[in-house]
């Protein structure tokens, strides 16, 4: 089956004055289309930083990175733009409307970069998925006029609006009550089974685990562990340490209820 992420011995450092600090080390991962998928793990443990770099926003310092089989890397900032534009989506935890647009001209807004998709088009995908998110009624609102849960809708429309392979979402649920939040992880479920389009959460919210069908623990900048849901069960397997070549191998897998409690034993 065709990969829709693969990620290949990906390292990241950053500089902080004359020490270099390392994010992330030895990332091996691929993902299948359609995947509901959990990034999860503390504060400083570089999950957002490989949101980042799945989504193109950043790059690797050494290692690979493949989306929908294609090797970005060396790609330069404009190509790397391009990408962005015609395959990945972006929910954010803030929302990041632009106060001065409507609803529906937030989520033309991507759509205005592509000279492929015409003023006819535009509209055309506008209307759809503000119906799709609820919001028919609500496209000349500006985004304060609309509740906190409203804008995450305006914001998922956006992400779909550029019809994208993968969706990635930076705690989406942050800055939403508990009962908004339900509401909108329901909502990109539905998306999710419904266009098969693929959602990485990076997160802290355990709602959104729950609702997952793949996680990724990471932890001190390494894959902790990786879970996959059967029916009600996880399946977890724990990466062991790197071997002498600088691979990684995994233990056998084994089953839990809740993977967010579970740490295989070395």
């Amino acid at each position: 089956m065709k990969e829709v992420v693969r990620i290949e011995n990906v390292y990241k450092d950053y500089q902080l004055g004359e020490q270099k600090v390392q994010a992330l080390k030895n990332i091996n991962l691929a993902f299948e289309p359609g995947v509901f998928l959990a990034i999860a793990g503390p504060s400083g443990s570089g999950k957002t930083t490989l949101l980042n770099l799945i989504g193109c926003i950043d790059v690797p310092t050494s290692g690979k990175i493949f989306i929908n089989d294609q090797d970005v890397s060396g790609r330069t900032p404009d190509q790397l733009a391009d990408l962005r534009a015609r395959t990945i989506g972006f929910i954010f935890q803030t929302f990041n409307l632009l106060p001065v647009l409507s609803a529906a001209e937030n989520v033309e807004y991507p759509l205005l970069h592509r000279s492929d998709v015409s003023a006819a088009e535009r509209r055309k995908r506008v209307a759809y998925f503000l119906d799709i998110v609820g919001l028919s009624r609500f496209a000349g609102h500006r985004p304060n006029q609309l509740s906190g849960g409203q804008r995450q809708r305006v914001a998922i429309a956006r992400a779909l609006a550029i019809r994208p392979s993968i969706v990635l979402a930076d705690e989406p649920t942050a800055n939403l009550d508990h009962n908004t939040g339900e509401e909108i992880l329901l909502l990109m479920k539905k998306i999710n089974r419904s266009f098969k389009t693929t959602f990485i959460f990076s997160t802290h919210d355990k709602r959104v685990i729950a609702k997952a069908d793949r996680l990724v623990r990471v932890e001190d900048g390494v894959i902790a562990h990786l879970g996959k849901r059967l029916h009600t069960k996880w399946t977890v397997i724990r990466p062991r340490a790197p071997a002498d070549d600088g691979s990684e191998r995994s233990e056998s897998p084994s089953q839990t209820n809740n993977p967010t409690a579970h740490r295989a034993e070395n």
